[in-house]
């Protein structure tokens, strides 16, 4: 499985420049309002140097990196919901997404436009989840209808969907997000017409503090980036503090020049590397390896996944006829080398069905079909 995040914020707060250094694609950022129209889709490589150990011990023919797909729309402003500024589309592009990265302009600059006139990181994050709630409010307004005309046949299902439709309707109308009723759901007749909803506030979201290059020495007490971590906490979202213009130039120098640069402005890596990890880890995702010489893959899966089913990812036959599971880890690899050595230092280990995958296992699978 791939994790998609889709990248919100108002016009002119750094999205298309952020979106430019994680992918290779290149969307639009100019000074203006909307000249992103449609959705870019950039996929991006999780930064993982276990992977990157497993690539230089087996030295493979292929490889093939654990990846996010980030989807970048255009600026949100007050009204997208209804369609302002082409909103309404903008965010129908999105609604499949597994989470969401709010993007928050924290920093001063009369060179560049902000579309209210001002600086404001808590007045922008409330016109963008406004927006947002507003997006969900009409779909579950829309399937209430559907499911009250339904229910009145004596249709199960359907007297669940007002039910849940309406306590939805009652959140979002108070302008609280779906999340914390969608996650507390039992019953799967609900989570299937929640999921069906396709609700954006139901979705796990971070924020993403767009600051200057002098603001990185001690974001935690910049004053406007102060403002966008209370809010974080407010709502239990994680956030993440990049400069999308100092990523941006990181990402057009050479390999072998950006660690010096780095070290010129103080960052231990990307602040990308965070964005792309933030992402993989909110949905409580996890890798594990195969590994040799014709290929070193990264697998993504649910934490708390058993063998069988972690099989499953690479064909449906080695779940089905899954036999058992072969696993060690990366650091024993480093210290002996190579899988017959790894043997003969008894750090090979068997595991049947009922093993719970690790994150950073490296396995290979027996089976018979």
């Amino acid at each position: 499985m791939s994790l998609s995040v889709g990248i919100v914020g108002l016009p002119n707060v750094g999205k298309s420049t952020l979106f430019n250094s994680l992918s290779s694609k290149q969307a639009e950022a100019a000074n203006y309002a909307f000249c992103t129209i449609e959705p870019n889709v950039g996929v991006v490589p999780v930064p993982d140097p276990r992977f990157d150990k497993l690539v230089e011990i087996f030295k493979p023919k292929k490889v093939a990196a654990a990846t996010v797909d980030f989807v970048d729309i255009a600026g949100l402003v007050r009204g997208a919901s209804k369609g302002e500024g082409k909103g309404n589309a903008f965010l129908s592009n999105i609604r499949e997404a597994d989470a969401v990265a709010h993007v928050v302009r924290c920093f001063e600059d009369d060179n560049v436009l902000h579309v209210d006139n001002r600086v404001d990181p808590l007045a922008d994050i409330e016109t963008i989840e406004t927006e947002l709630v507003l997006k969900d409010l009409d779909a579950v307004q829309k399937r209430l209808d559907k499911a009250r005309k339904a229910a009145r046949g004596g249709n199960a299902f359907e007297t669940k969907a007002v039910e849940l439709c309406e306590q939805l309707a009652k959140q979002l109308d108070a302008g609280e997000p779906a999340r914390p009723i969608v996650t507390a759901l039992e019953d799967e007749d609900k989570q299937s017409i929640a999921h069906d909803l396709f609700l954006i506030t139901a979705k796990p979201m971070f924020y993403v503090a767009n600051v200057k290059e002098d603001q990185l020495a001690d974001p935690d007490n910049d004053p406007l980036v102060s403002k966008l971590i209370e809010v974080a906490k407010k709502r239990g979202c994680p956030h993440v503090v990049i400069s999308a213009a100092i990523e941006a130039e990181i990402m057009q120098l050479p390999e072998e020049e950006r660690g010096d640069f780095l070290e010129s402005v103080g960052l231990k890596e990307p602040g990308l590397h965070n964005v792309i990890r933030t992402g993989y880890e909110m949905l409580n995702l996890i890798t594990y390896f195969t590994a040799g010489e014709p290929e070193v893959h990264a697998w993504t899966i649910p934490r708390e996944t058993k063998a069988p089913q972690a099989a499953g990812k690479i064909h449906t036959d080695f779940e089905r006829g899954f036999i058992k599971a072969e696993v060690m880890t990366v650091p024993d690899l480093i210290e002996h080398g190579t899988e017959s050595a790894i043997r003969a230092a008894g750090k090979l280990r068997i595991e049947g069905k009922d093993y719970t995958v690790q994150d950073g296992d490296v396995m290979h699978f027996r089976f018979n079909v």
